[in-house]
């Protein structure tokens, strides 16, 4: 299992630390709804160094990427990011991803840590227009700061004005006196905040003046099983739960990241099925009784008959309900549609609500 140079911290911190997508990381510290309501209502701080970083460079750089990705990329300029996935050649999706341009031939890739060396390969396999690849993932670190506070503690460690960097915008400046940051205004805890990446010789010295800086505001770190339950009320997608090779983003909502003013990968099927629809959709439910839907429950209709699968699932901490994302078979995935979920044997009845659930 490989560990991110921040391991030892999560150690010393108490992190509960398991394995995750080849890396040894923390899932949680004082436990997930108190870290979980620190990012919605203060401050938290996550590792998630785990993720792949990869630049994608010169001549020939944009034309690889605006075949491989579903995103325009033309809808780019330097200092601006965009959320996109890459199809495969049958409909499906090798993963989300983000792209950032970082200046007129050169960008920053980052994708998700159980996908660095299948994205690799896959993006690889097309480049046939002489792009210089380099694989950054062993040498960077990422830390989210994420929150309504997280903005106010990182402008006191940095001269950058961080209000004037929009959401999925970012620049190159310095940190705690660390040089070469890349500063960047997303998260995926749909609570603001920046994430920063950086060479990991950085990591620790970063980690502990972020803490510091946000001592007053009280900053706690967080692990991965918060950000799991921020994403999910957010109705953020996670790969190989909600989206993977065999789901295309047009049946997981993702259509407003696929454009059809560019070739790319599959673009034919995504269009036929935008066009005429799709029999199956992957909607947010809401349980309207005690229960906790997980990841591969069934969905059925009134009768029992099983119409779809959860893919990701939850107690809500903000809601205090069981609420989720599953793929429900046409025509149950209208919104207001009346399923049921089977926990344990028992049909719990649920609702398709429009997410963000929070």
């Amino acid at each position: 299992m490989k560990k991110t140079a921040l391991y030892d911290k999560h150690v010393s911190l108490g992190a509960k630390i398991v394995p995750f997508a080849g890396f040894e990381m923390p899932v949680q510290y004082s436990g997930v709804t108190e870290e979980h309501f620190a990012v919605r209502e203060n401050a938290g701080i996550f590792d998630v160094s785990h993720m792949g970083q990869f630049f994608i460079e010169g001549p020939g750089s944009k034309e690889l990427l605006q075949l491989v990705t579903t995103n325009n990329v033309d809808a780019l300029e330097k200092g601006k990011a965009q959320y996109s996935c890459l199809p495969n050649e049958n409909g499906g999706i090798v993963d989300d991803l983000i792209v950032y341009q970082m200046d007129d031939e050169k960008y920053f890739v980052v994708v998700n840590a159980s996908n660095i060396e299948k994205d690799w390969n896959h993006i690889s396999k097309y480049n046939t227009f002489g792009a210089k690849m380099t694989n950054a993932s062993d040498e960077m670190s990422l830390l989210a700061i994420q929150g309504p506070n997280a903005t106010a503690i990182l402008q006191k460690l940095t001269d950058v004005n961080l209000s004037e960097i929009p959401y999925y915008h970012f620049t190159v400046g310095s940190v705690a006196g660390v040089n070469d940051v890349i500063i960047s205004n997303t998260g995926y805890t749909g609570s603001g905040g920046f994430e920063i990446y950086f060479k990991n010789e950085d990591a620790v010295k970063l980690w502990d003046e972020i803490i510091k800086a946000g001592e007053t505001e009280g900053i706690i770190p967080c692990g991965l099983a918060a950000r799991d339950t921020l994403r999910l009320e957010k109705g953020f997608c996670l790969y190989g739960n909600d989206i993977d090779d065999t789901t295309s983003p047009i049946e997981a909502g993702l259509g407003w990241i696929t454009k059809f003013d560019k070739d790319f990968l599959s673009k034919e099927t995504f269009a036929k099925q935008k066009e005429e629809g799709v029999t199956r959709k992957l909607v947010a439910f809401e349980l309207q009784d005690k229960g906790v839907p997980r990841h591969d429950y069934p969905v059925v209709d009134a009768e029992g008959n099983v119409i779809g699968k959860v893919t990701s699932g939850t107690q809500s901490p903000m809601k205090k309900i069981g609420l989720g994302l599953a793929y429900v078979a046409k025509p149950h995935f209208k919104l207001g549609s009346d399923i049921f979920i089977q926990v344990r044997n028992k049909n719990i009845p649920a609702k398709v609500v429009k997410a963000p659930f929070v």
